[in-house]
């Protein structure tokens, strides 16, 4: 890692003010660490800093320094069941590294790069369940839409978008879409995403704060990858610090598009309330504010981030949800005696902190704070040198994704689900509870724990639940 990129504290797992939608959970003892990345509308734990020394696990598609490849879409998919792994196309599928009520996210080697990857699973049933998609039409005589109204993505459709917009994004500091499998005779949608290694940029709430020069290093990169967005016209919505990954080159990677938003004009008019408690703005909270600015809230949550950066906690916090809602909404900020900061810095936090949007800063106003350019020693680029246009089209929603069929696939899957492991269902004599967790020598794991050797079972809900 270069010298100029800081080290990052050491972090104790508490209340996770910034992972409500996953119950936090401590590694495994054979999983170095784990990271936040969030899968349509569920968060997830993927693992980082895989404990291998092969340059083999870098990946082609993270450096800065080169072109990105284009997302690949799979015209062909072919499963094959072994006694330690599951084959799906290219990929061995290994470790399982996240479990949500969606699915799983798989460790994923691709033979084709010798490259390790991060595999999502969604369960688009549970997808619609999540985000209250009913489960039956409305009933006849029911209320028509408005006219001039328009109707509200459905969760896949919300999944679809997300994938389109993914596959176009090309950015240092966003992480990037490799690959994406559908199976419309199944319930599975599969998406590959790069690795990236070194987890989150802090863990809330932190023993041991960053430094003002960390904070700076980090906050440049998160400026940059927030700039881009909105230049391609893209809310966030959820910026948080377990949704910043540290790559292999030491700089953030912003993750987790699940919530975000797209836009036309100069700036996105929001209705609805998403994301993270603890990071909302006050004025989503509001009972009588019905329309916010998208821009305003990404940059009220880039400052709980740079708050949560110096100080290893939210600037609000309660146990109780209404309680936090409204202490966002009235209570005065409020700066801890410790760790002292700067004035300069108190004053970005407080202006990005501003209860009304409309005087909140802007991104453009965050780039020449004094605190952020080091008082003109350490200027950010321009957005013409930070920001390429890309333009996201109705076509290339409804192609985000290549639709293949696969009857296999889903007999295997179902036999694997029913079995609650992936040995090789079509080979009885197979000891079904040999588990991908170790293949071969890559990983160790403790002998005898019943827990470690179920560690790569779908998640506990019934068949008809996971699989359509």
């Amino acid at each position: 890692m270069p010298s100029c990129v800081p080290s990052r504290p050491a972090t104790e797992r508490c209340i996770c003010y910034d992972e409500p939608r996953s119950e936090c959970r401590k590694a495994p003892d054979f999983l170095c660490r784990l990271s936040s990345l969030t899968a349509g509308m569920e968060s997830v734990i993927v693992v980082t800093e895989y404990d291998s020394t092969d340059a083999s696990v870098t990946s082609p598609h993270s450096s800065p320094r080169l072109p990105r490849r284009p997302t690949v879409e799979s015209n062909k998919v072919s499963i094959t069941g072994f006694q330690d792994c599951v084959q799906l196309n290219q990929y061995k599928l290994k470790d399982e590294i996240g479990k949500g009520s969606y699915g799983v996210v798989k460790l994923a080697y691709n033979e084709d790069d010798n490259t390790y990857y991060a595999m999502k699973v969604l369960s688009k049933k549970k997808l619609m369940r999540q985000a209250g998609f009913p489960r039956r039409p409305p009933p006849r005589g029911a209320k028509a839409t408005s006219e001039g109204c328009l109707q509200p993505k459905g969760p896949i459709e919300q999944v679809y978008q997300e994938i389109a917009i993914l596959k176009k994004l090309d950015h240092p500091n966003v992480v990037k879409l490799v690959e994406v499998l559908d199976d419309p005779s199944e319930d599975h949608l599969y998406m590959v995403f790069e690795l990236v290694k070194q987890g989150p940029v802090m863990e809330v709430p932190a023993i041991k704060p960053l430094t003002e020069d960390q904070a700076r290093f980090y906050f440049h990169d998160l400026i940059k990858g927030i700039e881009y967005l909105h230049y391609q016209k893209i809310i966030h919505r959820d910026i948080k610090p377990s949704n910043l990954l540290v790559g292999e080159d030491g700089h953030i990677k912003i993750a987790d598009f699940g919530v975000s938003n797209e836009f036309k004009g100069t700036d996105a008019l929001l209705t609805n309330t998403v994301g993270t408690p603890a990071f909302m703005a006050p004025e989503t909270l509001s009972e009588t504010r019905k329309i916010f600015s998208g821009k305003a809230l990404d940059v009220w949550a880039m400052g709980i981030t740079l708050f949560c950066f110096v100080f290893g906690q939210c600037p609000f916090m309660d146990e109780r949800i209404l309680s936090l809602h409204s202490k966002i909404k009235t209570q005065p900020l409020e700066f801890p005696d410790q760790p002292d900061i700067t004035e300069e810095l108190k004053d970005l936090i407080m202006q990005m902190l501003d209860k009304n949007p409309e005087s909140r800063i802007s991104v453009p106003q965050i780039k020449l704070h004094p605190w952020v350019t080091k008082n003109g020693a350490e200027p950010l680029p321009t957005e013409d040198e930070n920001c390429t246009l890309i333009e996201v089209t109705e076509e290339e929603v409804e192609n985000s994704v290549k639709h293949i069929p696969s009857l296999a696939t889903v007999i295997l899957v179902k036999t694997m689900i029913r079995k609650r492991s992936f040995g090789n269902p079509f080979e009885g004599n197979r000891r079904e509870e040999r588990s991908l967790c170790a293949p071969g020598n890559l990983l160790t794991r403790k002998q005898g724990s019943e827990d470690n050797l179920k560690c790569n079972d779908l998640p506990n809900a019934g068949e008809d639940e996971v699989l359509s």
